[in-house]
């Protein structure tokens, strides 16, 4: 049930859900760099080790994809921080989401894109562990 307390004015509910929109494309940020990450490293490593074997070599590729990954991680680890922030846990150790508010959504969804940024932050790693493990084709 909401209160009185609960209810928001119309311009401040204007707000809320314009932040919770950009809330909601927070939590595709992170496992679509994964995605793209993912489908990108393949695709080179196909290409350098298929199609032109003799132009980067093995080690071209490592580092290539080695920059890949790093620029992934980076825009992994922003959108986490951001996220955390979002989440705002340290602040008032409130983690618990369970009533109708607009606070308490608008944190689930930070909390949300938060764990969403932990699984693709492992995930691009282990994309890019082979290349960097095996050392050939």
């Amino acid at each position: 049930m909401t209160g009185p307390a609960d209810r928001l004015r119309p311009d401040e509910e204007e707000k809320t859900i314009a932040e919770e929109s950009s809330s909601l494309w927070l939590l595709v940020v992170s496992p679509t760099v994964w995605a793209v990450h993912f489908a990108a490293s393949y695709a080179i490593t196909s290409l350098a080790c298929v199609k032109f074997p003799d132009l980067l070599g093995v080690g071209g590729l490592q580092w290539i994809i080695g920059a890949l990954t790093g620029l992934a991680l980076a825009a992994i680890l922003a959108t986490a921080l951001r996220s955390w922030r979002q989440w705002d846990f340290l602040e008032d150790y409130d983690h618990i989401h369970h009533r109708p508010r607009s606070e308490d959504r608008h944190e689930f969804l930070g909390h949300a894109a938060f764990l969403l940024s932990v699984v693709s932050f492992i995930g691009t790693v282990y994309v890019a562990l082979p290349v960097w493990l095996t050392g050939t084709c």
